[in-house]
């Protein structure tokens, strides 16, 4: 084995795992969540930069709030998950890097100072954090169910602020009946890597 990942952690993180669509009614708890988050925190980013924010929606009031700005498709699922997360970038994460990023503090300034400049490393390093938000979701024996079918835009007015851009919207849970579509082909080793 090239791995030293245990198989079954393998598959209950990559190979089995897939997004869920329907769940059971059994609660996400809130210990569950900060334990997902206090395993993904550590996942790397540029400058140790942490623009992941993280908005879960309990109150059927906000569900049905935000239910309404999902798409179609996407509305049912959203509205009987047990739990659903929306996951934005913090636009102004830079103010946190003296204290993150201790080494340099400088980097606040130097490299952070311009609002566009700031926009972009957030949205790639929020999305990383993502990512690794969803495999901690697994990690805990829980399915994920990740969208980027919603009016980002409604979203943000009615959750956020003008420092936050929606990233994507995450139904959390213990899968339910019929929780899988097929897996979906993937592209092969070759497909995908080149040696230069």
């Amino acid at each position: 084995m090239s791995l030293v990942l245990d198989p079954t952690a393998q598959d209950l993180l990559f190979r089995e795992a897939r997004t869920a669509n329907s769940f059971t009614d059994e609660p996400v708890t809130e210990e569950q969540v900060q334990a997902i988050y206090d395993l993904v925190k550590f996942g790397p980013t540029a400058f140790n930069q942490s623009p992941l924010r993280v908005t879960l929606v309990r109150s059927p009031e906000a569900r049905a709030r935000l239910v309404a700005h999902m798409s179609q498709g996407n509305q049912a699922k959203t509205g009987t998950a047990p739990l659903v997360a929306i996951l934005s970038a913090d636009n102004e994460f830079h103010e946190e890097l003296p204290e993150l990023f201790p080494r340099f503090p400088q980097a606040k300034d130097a490299f952070f100072a311009e609002r566009p400049v700031r926009e972009s490393s957030a949205g790639m390093n929020a999305a990383l954090q993502a990512a690794y938000f969803i495999i901690g979701v697994r990690a805990a024996g829980l399915a994920a169910g990740p969208m980027s079918g919603f009016d980002s835009a409604g979203i943000q007015k009615e959750f956020l602020d003008v420092d936050h851009t929606p990233l994507m919207v995450v139904n959390i849970g213990k899968p339910g009946d019929d929780a899988w579509s097929a897996r979906s082909p993937r592209l092969d080793f070759e497909q995908v890597v080149t040696t230069v």
